[in-house]
């Protein structure tokens, strides 16, 4: 099931005013705005039928049936959901029993909408390209650098060649010097860091294939990827994405490594008894 509300409020920023009218009431009149005709929700929120499908299919759906379809779908789970509260923001007169709940059950949302979000048929294709490729190359910059260097330590584990490097001069050279039997994996969830952005045209140049890890939204990260692997996050907590969306981003390699571990499975766990035998697995 296409995860509706999770993709509108992703793509809100790149939307125009009207469209984002229109998200707005949806996403704040869920029950309410599925029982209105597209007609009625035009009347209710000042727009054209047009623009509401429009809107839709910016979001990978055929029009506005299909997209109420899902959305009444979602909101019917979400209400069985122990979960469906999202947590408030954290004040300065929160216990420390409260900043534990509100930040934990923050994270764990961010990691349900995640779920929600990733697609099996990419990331068969994504470890597919880990299977045939020469070398992966890992790129990402604050927040996400910490889970591409973690990345970068669970596949030497496999023996598995990769390289990463802390600084994006250095980065930037690791795009130049890469070719096509190469494997870039690009971790960015603005999707809008000037410097991964340009090692990435450079990846393109070499034609080197590009997986993305980063949020569902229309970024140039995602239009210069060959394939994307989403993740969002709740920023209710002190406006602070890089919590939740940094644990998302870990989740997303851990799937991939498992995928990847999994497809040949005898041979890595002979690299992981390797590597815990030199004592560092």
């Amino acid at each position: 099931m296409k995860s509706a509300l999770i993709k509108l409020r992703e793509t809100q920023n790149s939307m125009s005013a009207t469209e984002r009218a229109v998200s707005n009431y949806l996403l704040t009149h869920q029950g309410e705005a599925m029982g209105l005709s597209i007609h009625q929700l035009a009347e209710k929120t000042f727009a054209s039928p047009s623009t509401i499908i429009r809107m839709c299919q910016r979001i990978g759906f055929a029009g506005y049936k299909e997209f109420r379809q899902a959305v009444t779908c979602e909101v019917a789970v979400r209400r069985f959901s122990q979960n469906e509260q999202r947590p408030r923001e954290i004040s300065s007169s929160d216990s420390m029993e409260d900043i534990v709940e509100k930040v934990t059950q923050k994270n764990i949302l961010s990691l349900e909408d995640s779920k929600n979000l990733l697609d099996a048929a990419t990331l068969d294709a994504c470890v597919e390209l880990l299977k045939t490729s020469r070398t992966v190359l890992l790129f990402g910059l604050g927040a996400s650098l910490y889970a591409a260097r973690d990345a970068y330590l669970k596949f030497l584990r496999l023996n598995k060649p990769c390289v990463i490097n802390d600084d994006w001069p250095s980065q930037l050279l690791q795009a130049k010097n890469s070719g096509s039997q190469d494997l870039a994996i690009v971790v960015s969830y603005s999707g809008e860091t000037a410097e991964v952005i340009q090692s990435m045209r450079i990846l393109r140049e070499n034609g080197t294939p590009i997986i993305a890890i980063t949020r569902c939204s229309p970024t140039p990260v995602s239009e210069l990827a060959d394939y994307r692997l989403y993740t969002t996050d709740d920023e209710a907590t002190l406006h602070d994405g890089t919590m939740s969306s940094r644990i998302a981003q870990l989740n997303v390699f851990d799937i991939l490594y498992t995928a990847f571990t999994t497809a040949e499975l005898r041979y890595h766990m002979e690299q992981f008894s390797v590597a815990r035998e030199a004592g560092t697995a």
